[in-house]
Parts: structure tokens; C-alpha cells; sequence
């Protein structure tokens, strides 16, 4: 006899829309993990090829004795082959677990905790340029002639070179940032040259993106007499999300970037920067070390780029949309 109950169950509309429901939310964890898989191994596979392509260069190069010999190409353009200027992938890789003379602690230890410190002052510089670059971009968006006027000298901020603007932001930090109430010290002067780099891309796509809404959308706004920053909370920063997020990676690895090139600049201890200038003076001694501690300083970029695609996924996936890559 046929249960009535369960028949009057597969008929009721809430029940048969809640299953929709789940089998819609366990197909989206399906495709969330078969992306993350996949991403896994393309990235797994791309660094296998860069490996095969080290060594099989290594290995022509020496078979073909150019550290004793010149030709055209390997040893003018392309390196020399000989382990001081390509140390094996071995050895570099060995490095990590290695314990340097005069430290109790393996390098990639080190490498872990000046990772940390780097991270730090790019993470300042990352806010702080996150929210200035907010800032020029919705004045630029509500003032048309602001954005006339200011917006190319916002783009040339970009043309002087990191390398010469970044010693003078440490001297001027040392020299004339004293009418805080704290004591302004150097990291924070490296904090200052991420902004540099930080601020930029978030302040052109963020405009881009608060200029994305359809004109029929702002009409719909406008005729609920919205106010301008109704408008902004409920179109115009939603509608910008997949913009900002495509320039915040961009700006999560810039304030790496810049936060390196602010120790080496400032001299500052404890980083990544100083890490690895402290190898390059090194070099003929340890070149393989020189090639770990960039390989530490590429692992960090990396990670906070993943960092900003989680949070991504997760902001953007609640509105329905999809971020621009």
C-alpha cells in the first residue's frame, strides 16, 4: 500500500523547493572543490615545469662545457650553468631544511618568521592604501570634473620609479615625521611605500566599478528618491565588488612588493628585504641560500594573493556575482 504521507510530502511545494535548495548548494561544493582541485594541480604543474626547465637547461649547458667555453647565447645572454650562477634544485630546495652557522634554527624557520614581520608592514600599507584609494575613488565618482582634473596625476604617481622614491620616504620618516605622538620608526616608513603601491589600483578599478551600474539602475534609484549614499550602499559599491577585488590582488602582492623594497631601502632588520640582501652580499658563498629566501619572498606573495580570492569567494559569492580576474 502506498504511503500517502510520503507521496503528499514529494507534492508539498516548500518541501520539493528546500530539496532544490540543497542539491543547488551541494553542486555549488562540487564545483567549489573540482575548482580547487583543479587549480591545485594546474599550479602544481606549472611548478614542474619550471623545475624541468631549470634542470634540463642546467644540464645541456654543462654537457656542452660553456663555463669553460663562449658561445653566443648561453653565458652573454642567458646565464652560465655552473652551480654559482644556478645552483642545483636540490640544494636549493635542501636549503630550507638546513641549520645556518650561527642560528638555532633550520632556514625555513628563519625565513617563516621574517616572512611574519614583512607581512605586517605590508598589511598596514595595505589598509591604509586600501582606504585612500577608496576615497580619491568615490570623490572622483561623485565630482565629474574632480575626476577630469585629478585622475591623470593619480596615474602619473605611478610613473617615479619604487627604487628611487623609497630612500626618500625612509629619510623623511627619519627626519620630519616627529609631530605624531608616537615615535615614527622605519617599518613604518616601509608601511608608507606599500601605500605607494597599494593605493593606486584599487583607486582606478574602484572608480571603474562605482561607474558600473547601468543607467536604468540609477533611474530605479532615483525614482525611490534614494539618497547618494543609499545609491552607493545598495547599487554602486555592490556593483563595484568584482572590480575592487580584481584590484585588490593586485595590491595585496604591490604591498609585498613594496614592503621588500622599503627594507632594503630603509635597512631594516627582521624582513624579507634585509633577508635577502644579506644574501646577495653573500652570494658566491652560499648562492643557494640567495635562491631560497626569494623563493620564501614568491611563497608569501602568493599566500596573501589567495588570502584576498578566499575572502573574495566569499564576499562576492553572497551577491551573486562573479569577480573580474
Amino acid at each position: 500500500m502506498p504511503n500517502t504521507d510520503a507521496m503528499a510530502e514529494a507534492h508539498d511545494p516548500l518541501v520539493f523547493e528546500h530539496r532544490l535548495k540543497q542539491q543547488a548548494a551541494l553542486e555549488q561544493r562540487r564545483d567549489a572543490v573540482m575548482r580547487i582541485v583543479r587549480q591545485t594541480v594546474t599550479f602544481t604543474v606549472f611548478l614542474a615545469l619550471l623545475v624541468g626547465l631549470y634542470t634540463g637547461y642546467k644540464a645541456f649547458g654543462q654537457s656542452i662545457d660553456d663555463a669553460q667555453h663562449d658561445w653566443a647565447v648561453i653565458g652573454s645572454v642567458l646565464p652560465r650553468t655552473d652551480d654559482l650562477n644556478m645552483p642545483p634544485v636540490s640544494e636549493i630546495f635542501g636549503q630550507f631544511g638546513e641549520t645556518p652557522g650561527g642560528q638555532d634554527q633550520i632556514y625555513a624557520r628563519i625565513l617563516f618568521g621574517e616572512a611574519l614581520f614583512t607581512l605586517r608592514e605590508a598589511f598596514a600599507g595595505f589598509l591604509v592604501g586600501l582606504v585612500i584609494g577608496m576615497v580619491i575613488a568615490l570623490a572622483l565618482a561623485q565630482w565629474r570634473r574632480l575626476e577630469q582634473g585629478l585622475l591623470p596625476y593619480v596615474v602619473a604617481s605611478q610613473t617615479v620609479p619604487l627604487i628611487a622614491i623609497a630612500p626618500i620616504i625612509v629619510i623623511w620618516g627619519r627626519k620630519n615625521f616627529d609631530v605624531f605622538p608616537w615615535e615614527w620608526q622605519d617599518w613604518m616608513s616601509v608601511s608608507v611605500i606599500a601605500t605607494y603601491l597599494t593605493f593606486f589600483p584599487v583607486a582606478v578599478n574602484g572608480l571603474r566599478g562605482l561607474q558600473s551600474p547601468r543607467p536604468e539602475n540609477q533611474e530605479l534609484m532615483a525614482s525611490y528618491a534614494a539618497t547618494w549614499w543609499q545609491a552607493l550602499w545598495r547599487l554602486r559599491l555592490p556593483a563595484s565588488l568584482p572590480y575592487l577585488f580584481a584590484a585588490l590582488k593586485i595590491a595585496a602582492t604591490a604591498s609585498i612588493v613594496g614592503a621588500i623594497v622599503g627594507e632594503i631601502s630603509a635597512g631594516v632588520e627582521g624582513g624579507l628585504g634585509r633577508r635577502i640582501l644579506r644574501e646577495a652580499f653573500n652570494y658566491t658563498t652560499g648562492p643557494d641560500r640567495l635562491f631560497a629566501s626569494v623563493l620564501g619572498a614568491a611563497v608569501l606573495g602568493i599566500f596573501v594573493f589567495l588570502v584576498v580570492t578566499g575572502v573574495e569567494r566569499l564576499v562576492v559569492g553572497r551577491h551573486g556575482g562573479g569577480a573580474a580576474t
